[in-house]
């Protein structure tokens, strides 16, 4: 008898080691929370994070592109589940893709942002005819566009040239361009070399605006991941702020230039914090509401969106309305 209950003991440990076997081994290991960036400074606080270890063993990736058309591409093809972009991308996005939604603002380009031309080019007046470089994106079209209205001209009244970020120093410097409407390192380098900067966007404050988005469903889907990113984002930021030099180092590594020239990338960028991010995504701060509003008419009006898009809905703090730093 004691034969048999002892064996059953045995049986009933045997199956219940066997179903805890069977449940782990059936229980899928958290979907990665990737996210498309590009050469940036603005989104190096990502990239930190990673090198700094502050992602754990949290499934983030972090995947760069070249192009906006990339990024965008990838998106809307659900390769990765957030983007990196400007609010001009985001509501060129949010036209086709409703359940679009704006998680993170990132940074207001405060003259990061430029219209870059050779030193003998004085003005925004003296591009009328002149060679003009510019990426495949509506924020380098807007850029312009807003340069040139200053002193009435328009895009009918220069020679658009399409350049990639990445080809437009090398343009540039062989005279293959007049004037290039560039950003970060590139902006950097070629006003070291004695270029002119014409405009940039701390004549348009709060107009040029980075964000993180993703779809409305991925703060339930990817809850435990999104929660680590952000937590990592602020932690970065924070890392920056404390410790400038090393951190600046780390990014200038990435980026492949020296830290000196990601320092002066880093001109013109605005990070913006918690708080802020609570209030503008919140919607009690109306500015960065009032902003997309103006962004959404004056792309319609120039049809660089088939119609309006209405920008409340776009904004969502469910990720950072009860985060704590």
């Amino acid at each position: 008898m004691k034969r048999y209950i002892g064996s059953v003991r045995w049986l009933m440990v045997a199956i219940a080691l066997l179903t805890f076997i069977l449940v782990s081994c059936s229980q899928k290991p958290p979907q990665p929370l990737r996210i498309a960036t590009n050469l940036w400074t603005g989104y190096e606080p990502l990239h930190l994070a990673r090198d700094l270890g502050y992602y754990g063993k949290t499934p983030i990736q972090i995947v760069e592109y070249a192009s906006n058309i990339e990024r965008v591409r990838a998106f809307r093809n659900g390769d990765v589940e957030m983007t990196s972009a400007s609010l001009n991308t985001v509501l060129e996005i949010a036209e086709t893709n409703p359940d679009t939604r704006v998680l993170l603002a990132v940074d207001f380009s405060d003259g990061a942002d430029a219209i870059i031309a050779k030193p003998e080019i004085k003005t925004l007046q003296d591009l009328k005819g002149r060679k003009v470089g510019l990426e495949s994106s509506t924020l380098g079209v807007f850029l312009l566009t807003r340069g040139l209205e200053q002193v009435g001209l328009s895009l009918k009244d220069i020679k658009i040239v399409p350049l990639e970020i990445p080809q437009q120093e090398a343009a540039f410097k062989q005279g293959r361009v007049d004037a290039v409407v560039t950003y970060g390192p590139a902006r950097s380098n070629l006003l070291a070399t004695g270029a002119k900067s014409l405009f940039d966007t701390s004549q348009i404050p709060g107009e040029i605006v980075d964000t993180l988005i993703g779809r409305k469903e991925l703060l339930t889907t990817h809850s435990t991941q999104m929660q680590v990113m952000i937590q990592a984002w602020f932690k970065a930021l924070d890392y920056i702020n404390k410790n400038p030099e090393d951190a600046a180092r780390h990014m200038a590594r990435r980026q492949g230039v020296t830290t000196e020239q990601f320092k002066k990338s880093l001109t013109g960028v605005r990070f913006l914090n918690l708080s802020e991010n609570q209030k503008l995504l919140g919607k009690t701060d109306t500015s960065l509401l009032n902003g997309a509003k103006r962004l959404s008419d004056f792309m319609e009006k120039n049809k660089l969106l088939k119609q309006k898009v209405e920008p409340t809905d776009l904004l969502d703090d469910g990720l950072v309305k009860n985060f704590k730093t």
